[in-house]
């Protein structure tokens, strides 16, 4: 239980600093060789590239997680509380149909890319996707995050509690 409540505050930010902090190394370091010793790996251009693949969508995830991600609050906040609440189920139904859409359709591109044996350019031996999977899983994980603030607003609303409507890129 207590690993579960860990990866629930913490996976999207350790995914996205290992993976941010790898693409940074990986560029830093380069950019050294090829500055210094005029050379650097061929695959130093292509790993940073699908690294940012996991940045992103992991990132899309936090943000929904935490209520920043494609708000327009300045309108809810005007509207009478049940609007609120309606307003709040049709953003979790969006993300989720959007979600399902994404899933389906990128888990063909992961699953053409593993078939096929596609490698990334520069390597022998690394494989596409490793890194084309990021973008099923962030959105089957933003799909738990829509989920779990569904039942938070749900809760909230048959309490009469004030929903929440307004966030912070530094909450949590």
């Amino acid at each position: 239980m207590v690993v579960l409540r860990w990866l629930d505050r913490n996976l999207e930010k350790t995914i996205i600093l290992v993976a941010y902090v790898t693409m940074a190394g990986i560029i830093f370091v380069e950019v050294i060789r090829r500055f210094l010793l005029n050379e650097q790996v061929a695959w130093s251009a292509t790993i940073p590239i699908y690294l940012f693949l996991w940045v992103v969508w992991i990132g899309c995830a936090h943000n929904v997680r935490i209520r920043t991600h494609l708000r327009f609050d300045e309108l809810r906040t005007r509207l009478p509380y049940g609007a609120q609440f309606a307003c709040l189920m049709l953003d979790s139904l969006l993300w989720i149909v959007f979600s399902v859409i994404v899933i389906v359709y990128t888990s063909e591109q992961v699953m053409l890319s593993r078939d096929n044996y596609a490698i990334v350019q520069g390597t022998d031996d690394v494989l596409q996707w490793w890194f084309y999977v990021a973008t099923p899983f962030a959105f089957t994980v933003l799909i738990v995050r829509v989920l779990q603030n569904a039942r938070e607003d749900i809760a909230a609303f048959r309490r009469g509690a004030p929903l929440k409507l307004t966030a912070s890129m530094l909450s949590d």
